[in-house]
């Protein structure tokens, strides 16, 4: 069953759901296994297929895999200050919803009912920029069908990578071979607390749209 959202009203209503994740409510396990089958059916370089979603609904390894993440979101230099040029693009009403919601996350990643992490084959750390653009190009496809998948569903979804400042340690709790293959996120899956989500205050087309040169 899904919400009947047109296609332009999936696109622009797909948001980062933090705050409003029903922890209270299991994710059947069919409704996942639907969001992966149309995951994959994404475009990947050279019909190379190398994508890998973990999904981790047991309660002890969500405890440990948040564990990672939160030691990564809390580490260092693991969230610098914004670019004078960024803070522009974003209002400050905005930014403090988004620091909410990181809180929020913070402190109930564990609760959420399914973590899922996307993963690639291959390593492309201190690689040239083509072979990169290939590799993520490969699966980040994927994970926004995954998300748009899940939000037809009535699930809310949220990208993060706190987890890939500790990949290492994450690898080692979900079991990935980390020297073959790479993690891309953490994106937490629940039921919406409503399904009323509506598209986000963005800059103007005229800001982001270059024709024919920069």
């Amino acid at each position: 069953m899904t919400l009947g959202l047109s296609s332009d009203q999936l696109l622009s209503t797909t948001r980062a759901v933090r705050h409003r994740l029903d922890l209270t409510r299991p994710v059947p396990r069919r409704l996942l296994e639907e969001c992966v089958d149309l995951a994959v059916q994404a475009p990947t370089g050279r019909n190379r297929q190398r994508w890998h979603f973990v999904i981790v609904t047991d309660p002890d390894r969500r405890a440990a895999l948040a564990d990672v993440w939160r030691a990564g979101v809390s580490a260092p230099g693991a969230s610098e200050p914004l670019p004078v040029r960024d803070v522009r693009r974003a209002s400050v009403a905005r930014m403090g919803r988004v620091y909410s919601g990181t809180a929020h996350l913070y402190e109930h990643l564990h609760e959420v009912p399914a973590l899922v992490v996307p993963c690639v084959e291959g390593r492309t750390d201190d690689a040239p920029v083509l072979r990169q653009a290939g590799t993520w190009g490969s699966i980040l496809p994927a994970v926004w069908s995954f998300m748009l998948a899940a939000r037809a569903r009535g699930l809310g979804t949220c990208w993060t990578t706190g987890n890939l400042v500790h990949e290492r340690e994450s690898a080692r709790v979900l079991g990935i071979p980390y020297e073959d293959v790479m993690q891309a996120a953490l994106i937490p899956v629940a039921y919406t607390i409503g399904t009323d989500f509506r598209p986000a205050q963005r800059i103007s087309r005229e800001r982001v749209l270059h024709w024919e040169e920069f």
